[in-house]
């Protein structure tokens, strides 16, 4: 069925403005992919804070520029599903990377992060990156490592003492 010239205007609104608030984005080939299995795949996008759509590329060239993805417009040939990562820079990543372990139909064509276009190859160094939890949480640990060397240091003088006044009282006993 063929899409209006007003429908057209709101799907490439629509996709503009996710990709403005965007991290990253994957686009994935999903050729042979049985409708099911892309039920799964856009359920656990919600889950995950992952936007998913498929749109045609034309007018994903239209909404992705001006926005840091432009870089991705050689890569939107064929049929390819677009998700953008929302709230973590590797959600989509770690998404699709779990879901062609089982669907090896879905095939990942490019990414974009940070207004770099990454080959597909690079997919799962992105989804290895921290969530922003676990990156504060070692940010923490990192940060509070001097503090307490620094506090065990300034109690071992104390500590050894006492422990050689129990070690000359147990000698004389």
């Amino acid at each position: 069925m063929a899409l209006r010239l007003e429908d057209k205007k709101a799907i490439v609104a629509e996709v503009a403005e996710v990709a403005t608030n965007a991290l990253s984005v994957v686009a994935a080939d999903y050729r042979g992919l049985p409708v099911g299995n892309m039920t799964k795949l856009r359920a656990e996008a919600r889950k995950a804070g992952v936007y998913m759509r498929v749109v045609r590329n034309t007018l994903a060239r239209r909404a992705l520029e001006g926005t840091e993805f432009d870089c991705l417009k050689d890569a939107l040939v064929g049929p390819l599903l677009l998700a953008f990562s929302q709230n973590e820079p590797g959600a989509a990543a770690k998404l699709i990377r779990d879901f062609m372990k089982t669907n090896d139909k879905l095939q990942v064509k490019a990414l974009a992060i940070g207004g770099k276009l990454l080959d597909a190859k690079q997919l799962d160094a992105v989804a290895k990156l921290p969530s922003k939890d676990e990156a504060i949480s070692s940010l923490m640990s990192v940060m509070l490592a001097p503090v307490s060397k620094f506090v065990r240091t300034l109690a071992e003088p104390h500590a050894k003492l006492v422990r050689t006044i129990a070690a000359v009282r147990d000698q004389k006993q």
